[in-house]
């Protein structure tokens, strides 16, 4: 069984919304631990576990990520972590999926991810690296990001699908 971390410097894990219903808004967790476990090479016995500390979001808007910590959302003080835990990657034809729970506030669903393996290589260090993009797309109102407003003109200004997208480069470590 090899064991596999994140490495930060080649990673990131975003997610867009849809602001007013007229562009996207992009964000990102600036702190977040991957571990992966996997006797195989393709990844489809993996236990993956991924924690993101909610007072590292970032959006670019400093009012905004001090909104997006607060109990309208995510409330970072009383939960600190969000969290994915899934085992191994399945395989049905070209498409590949992680399935496993996600934990957001106080709420834990079931969700899938599409997997994107990049496949391995070993860096001018002697490091063995494995490449991952997983993308997706939840309900914030499912697990309990439930906050809304509308304009005056009656138009949405945060919509209710968030769309992720984690590019992983993972380092072999044992």
């Amino acid at each position: 069984m090899a064991t596999w971390t994140v490495d930060p410097a080649h990673s990131d894990v975003q997610f867009k919304v849809k602001h007013l219903m007229i562009n996207t808004v992009t964000g990102e967790f600036g702190s977040y631990r991957v571990n992966v476990e996997s006797a195989a090479d393709d990844f489809s016995d993996a236990k993956v576990h991924f924690d993101a500390d909610i007072a590292s979001i970032n959006t670019k808007n400093d009012m905004r990520d001090q909104h997006l910590k607060s109990d309208d959302f995510f409330s970072a003080e009383k939960f600190p972590t969000m969290s994915f835990v899934g085992q191994g990657i399945t395989t049905d034809g070209d498409k590949r999926t992680i399935t496993g729970d996600l934990t957001v506030r106080d709420v834990t669903r079931q969700v899938t991810l599409d997997v994107e393996y990049g496949g391995q290589m070993v860096d001018f260090y002697g490091n063995t690296k494995a490449g991952f993009e997983l993308t997706g797309t939840i309900n914030r109102q499912e697990f309990g990001l439930t906050w809304g407003a509308v304009t005056e003109a009656g138009g949405i200004v945060v919509s209710d699908a968030v769309k992720l997208s984690l590019n992983i480069q993972l380092q072999k470590t044992a």
